[in-house]
């Protein structure tokens, strides 16, 4: 058999076997089955998480997902990037005939059969997200999103260029890849950090032969990185929540609020204007956010009603009204849940599906109240000053 792809690894007494795979590859699927049975491992890494391994093995999670604890425990938009990013995968699927993570699936089944130690060797995909988030700052961020939501809702087939970097990165480099141009940073916790972490797990894995099962991009790094120590502890640290949003958040209201009060006190009629500009301002575009959303009537008013409200306390959010709302009247069907993994393929199937809709709603209603907040306090500034 073809050693193509295949890295052998002598350390310590053990022997490791590192296999580079292509995620959208049929092939590689085959030489995983191969390799594992030929050699027949004391254990088998593979680069999954326990997030996206449960994801995997269980394809009936969506059915037991409760939307209304996903809203008050505000992971509302952390689900709905994650079925963005699901959705890039599914375009490129359907594209080639292929299953995204084959090669994993592979591994999984490959593992199980010749009763090998399976050792999920990733790092956790939050803790990932998580340290990329901290290090890109607000117009990183904003970039950010609009790369994901620009891959997925392209509607553009793949060239033979595309797919060929995708045989040799993992999808989420994939997706980042021109971002980690605009931002070098970006590099340390996707591709330098994972290979550290990759290459310890397969180093502590037991026996004395070893399979992994990686792609392709993390193959050089580890290589280079399993000869030395890492420490996982540091590496799966979660970034020091910084105070400044914090002190940011509390300070907006209090300014806002004392602007407004100051100028009723010496001019009512323009307070009032700064009232009438605040709300409408907050109000209009959370309910914008809503109705691009396709939000029912009765969230769109939510959104509009809660938003100068929420904007005055960090402790609100105008899209989690908007989103109770919704789930209230449009409640999911099992059928939503159960179609959840197909809507994601295609901007229409966001739109119509009762769960990725709330989702939406969510994170409109609330961006579009943090617009309208920047606006109606540069509004209520201006008539500060005018009547000062």
């Amino acid at each position: 058999m073809s050693e193509e792809n295949i890295t052998r690894i002598d350390l310590d007494g053990k022997e490791i076997i590192l296999i580079g795979t292509a995620h959208v590859s049929k092939k590689s699927a085959e030489q995983v089955k191969e390799v594992i049975e030929r050699e027949r491992p004391d254990s088998v890494c593979i680069e999954l998480d326990e997030q996206r391994y449960q994801s995997i093995m269980d394809g009936n999670k969506w059915k037991e997902m409760d939307i209304f604890k996903v809203i008050k425990e505000k992971k509302a938009t952390l689900l709905l990037m994650n079925l963005l990013i699901s959705s890039f995968q599914k375009r490129v699927a359907k594209q080639f005939g292929i299953k995204p993570g084959q090669e994993m699936i592979q591994g999984i089944e490959s593992a199980n059969e010749i009763g090998a130690n399976l050792v999920l060797a990733d790092r956790n995909i939050q803790i990932t997200f998580a340290r990329i988030w901290h290090g890109i700052g607000l117009w990183g961020k904003a970039k950010l999103i609009l790369q994901i939501f620009a891959s997925i809702f392209n509607n553009e087939k793949i060239s033979e260029e595309e797919l060929e970097k995708l045989k040799s990165q993992d999808m989420l480099n994939a997706m980042l890849d021109d971002f980690t141009v605009a931002f070098p940073r970006l590099k340390v916790p996707l591709i330098d950090e994972r290979d550290q972490y990759l290459a310890q797990k397969i180093k502590e894995a037991p026996g004395n032969k070893i399979v992994a099962v990686l792609g392709a991009a993390h193959v050089p790094g580890i290589k280079e990185e399993i000869h030395k120590e890492q420490d996982l502890a540091e590496i799966s640290k979660l970034p020091p929540k910084s105070k400044a949003p914090k002190i940011i958040a509390w300070m907006i209201p209090i300014i806002i609020l004392t602007l407004i009060a100051y100028t009723f006190y010496a001019n009512p009629t323009a307070g009032m204007q700064q009232t009438i500009s605040w709300i409408l301002w907050n109000g209009s575009f959370s309910a914008l956010g809503a109705i691009i959303a396709l939000g029912h009537p009765l969230a769109v008013i939510t959104a509009f009603i809660v938003a100068p409200i929420s904007s005055l306390s960090p402790l609100m959010a105008a899209g989690w009204f908007a989103g109770f709302v919704q789930a209230y009247f449009k409640r999911p069907s099992v059928g939503d849940f159960e179609n959840l993994s197909e809507d994601v393929y295609s901007v229409k199937g966001f739109w119509s599906n009762k769960v990725t809709r709330i989702l939406l709603i969510v994170a409109l209603a609330n961006l579009g109240s943090t617009l309208g907040t920047f606006i109606g306090g540069a509004d209520v500034v201006r008539l500060f000053l005018e009547n000062l």
